[in-house]
């Protein structure tokens, strides 16, 4: 007798696939979408390198999630996802259904079944490659090189835009006081420097973008992605897809699924695009030493422009001086976040976020 997981079982997997259409009684409570008929003839295939979650694909038709962690309550993954689906949204694989049963507490949501996205390539790798082309071309700029992100940068703030549009339609929406955020920040940043010491010299500035975020009163909030960077963004010859709408996975569900600022998924993105420019940076530290204040250069000039292309597409414009204010406060925190991380997971790569620290209150 031997016992392994049943994901690699193809009739295993069959199974709940044909499950989707035969609705059998029992524990298990397959629910369906309607507008998609599955492909029930296909053979599943286990992705491998997933941690919270596993994938199966199913041919080239359908992809199954199956949750590792399960919590009682509504999955804001299947939540989001469904809403976005039924709002007819280019911007999220479609949801086909997902698996649901009793439990103590609650309902418990076990798989989710999405739409196969064939041609989808993941954004980090690509926004990896365009600093690569970048690199290797010592005589141009980044808007000169043919591997500009510029135009997918635009794209993805596009994208986000109208998500948050679908997002504020479909959900609770509210305020909250702007104080209360900033002090939350605040006990972040307390809480941080201990941990990172470094921290500290930067103090006075975090605290001032906090305190601009302070005056502004009240602050819009609703649904929100609430773990937004490029490694959950897919780039498919359809446009770009946002994945993964579980939110932070560290705090409690029902934290995840409160109202937040949609500038925290905005200041997501900022940080995202600086690690990917410093990351690259980073992999070439050692090679022709005397290149590297000319990679470092480089390397903030593509961060730059591509920022400023997501925020100009995401926002329709200049930003006001108010998103600028949220913009700042957020990125603030999300920086100290990330100091705090790579401090305990990786320490060498605690100059990336100490960095933008730096740069914060900086004209």
């Amino acid at each position: 007798m031997h016992v392994y997981d049943a994901l690699h079982d193809r009739d295993a997997m069959a199974g709940w696939l044909h499950a989707f259409e035969t609705k059998p009684e029992g524990g298990l409570r397959f629910e369906r979408i309607p507008g998609h008929d599955l492909d029930l003839e296909v053979h599943s295939t286990l992705f491998s390198g997933e941690q919270s979650n596993s994938s199966v694909a199913f041919g080239e038709d359908s992809i199954l999630k199956v949750f590792r962690k399960i919590t009682p309550g509504i999955n804001p993954d299947i939540a989001i996802h469904e809403v976005l689906t039924e709002a007819g949204s280019d911007h999220v694989a479609a949801l086909y259904g997902w698996v649901e049963a009793d439990a103590e507490g609650g309902v418990v949501h076990l798989a989710m079944l999405q739409q196969f996205l064939r041609t989808a390539i993941d954004g980090w790798e690509l926004a990896l490659t365009s600093v690569r082309n970048l690199f290797a071309e010592a005589d141009l700029h980044a808007d000169e090189v043919g591997g500009d992100f510029a135009g997918e940068s635009t794209r993805l703030g596009t994208a986000l835009a109208e998500v948050h549009t679908t997002l504020a339609a479909s959900f609770d929406t509210g305020t909250i006081p702007a104080a209360e955020v900033a002090q939350a920040m605040r006990v972040r940043l307390d809480e941080a420097v201990p941990i990172v010491p470094e921290l500290a010299s930067y103090a006075a500035q975090l605290k001032g973008a906090y305190d601009a975020l302070a005056a502004l009163g009240e602050l819009e909030v609703q649904r929100i992605h609430a773990d937004l960077h490029l490694g959950q963004t897919l780039r498919t010859v359809l446009g770009w897809k946002l994945v993964d709408f579980e939110g932070e996975p560290a705090k409690a569900l029902s934290e995840r699924v409160l109202p937040d600022s949609p500038w925290r998924d905005v200041a997501g993105m900022m940080r995202s695009f600086d690690y990917a420019a410093h990351a690259v940076q980073r992999s070439l530290a050692g090679h022709d030493e005397t290149s590297a204040p000319q990679r470092a250069r480089r390397a903030d000039e593509w961060a730059a422009r591509n920022k400023q292309h997501f925020l100009t597409a995401y926002a329709g414009g200049e930003l006001t001086a108010r998103q600028g204010t949220l913009l700042a406060a957020y990125v603030a925190d999300k920086a100290v976040y990330e100091c705090v991380y790579e401090t305990r997971n990786r320490p060498a790569w605690v100059s990336i976020p100490l960095e933008a620290v730096a740069r914060i209150g900086v004209p």
